[in-house]
């Protein structure tokens, strides 16, 4: 598929867990950044995103949300459209 995926986690996050089973389940390879102990990636989280809660998730380089985000447009069929695999 086209767009990277990137998502946002801490380590004692279930939505995260959540997230990451999802994109595992659809076979969506991601990346993941473990902001656990990272100040500064949070504080750039809150600046580009306005949210302060993980997971954050990023199709390329649009902040899709969280994890009901990434459910929900999973469920529409519009998260494979947005990583470029539909019409």
């Amino acid at each position: 598929m086209g767009q990277a995926v990137r998502i946002y986690t801490t380590q004692y996050c279930s939505y995260c867990r959540a997230a990451k089973a999802l994109l595992a389940r659809k076979g969506i390879a991601y990346q993941e950044i473990d902001v656990t102990e990272d100040d500064a990636t949070r504080a750039w989280l809150v600046e580009t995103t306005g949210q302060r809660t993980v997971p954050q998730i990023f199709v390329g380089e649009e902040a899709i949300g969280g994890y009901r985000e990434l459910s929900a447009l999973d469920s529409t069929g519009d998260l494979v459209k947005r990583l470029g695999g539909g019409e």
